[in-house]
């Protein structure tokens, strides 16, 4: 139960984030073509190059969890993909486990350097836009990337003690034969 509410909260809070970062890609777009017809038109945006820089920590960033969860992320399958029952599960959870250890160490300094920014009042160089709203977005995407993480390590920990269990909160690795009768039988019905 308390699995199911958390792997709920989280997507709840990933597919928001994937969504305003898709909405930012696609404002960051349109507002680049207006820059260069305005460019070639004699009439540059002031600051725009600044602002377009600061706005890559959404797209960069706040997806991470939602990529953790889709197991879009860059993985060596050639190893993992072959192994079954068991010995998958503990190479699965080792390597979340060590996943989680990075990505917390990593939360720690991106969130001290987010704070040194605030106090320091860092900007950017030509029209001092405040650098820490950007910043501060690496911990959070983090934050969110480390709780999926965390799920994870429990659902492989439950796959491992459990033989029987169906798996939860773990992405399962489709072949391409189970992803292509998957996408037929989307066709068809």
């Amino acid at each position: 139960m308390f699995l199911k509410s958390l792997d709920k909260f989280l997507s709840y809070f990933e597919d928001n984030l994937i969504l305003f970062s898709g909405i930012s890609i696609f404002i960051v777009m349109i507002l680049t073509s207006f820059q260069i017809l305005s460019r070639v038109m004699g009439y540059p945006w002031p600051g725009y190059l600044e602002i377009s820089e600061l706005t890559i920590s959404i797209f960069a960033f706040l997806g991470v969890a939602y990529a953790q969860k889709m197991d879009s992320h860059i993985r060596m399958e050639l190893l993992v993909a072959n192994l079954k029952g068991r010995i998958k599960w503990l190479v699965e959870l080792i390597s979340s486990f060590v996943s989680l250890l990075i990505v917390v160490i990593l939360i720690y300094y991106s969130l001290l350097f987010a704070i040194d920014a605030y106090k320091i009042g860092d900007s950017t160089y030509d029209y001092l836009y405040p650098t820490w709203p950007a910043k501060i977005l690496v911990p959070a995407g983090f934050f969110f990337w480390a709780l999926r993480l965390l799920l994870e390590i429990i659902g492989y920990s439950r796959m491992l003690i459990f033989k029987n269990e169906s798996p939860f909160g773990i992405p399962i690795i489709k072949s391409p034969e189970e992803l292509a009768k998957e996408e037929i039988s989307s066709i068809r019905d």
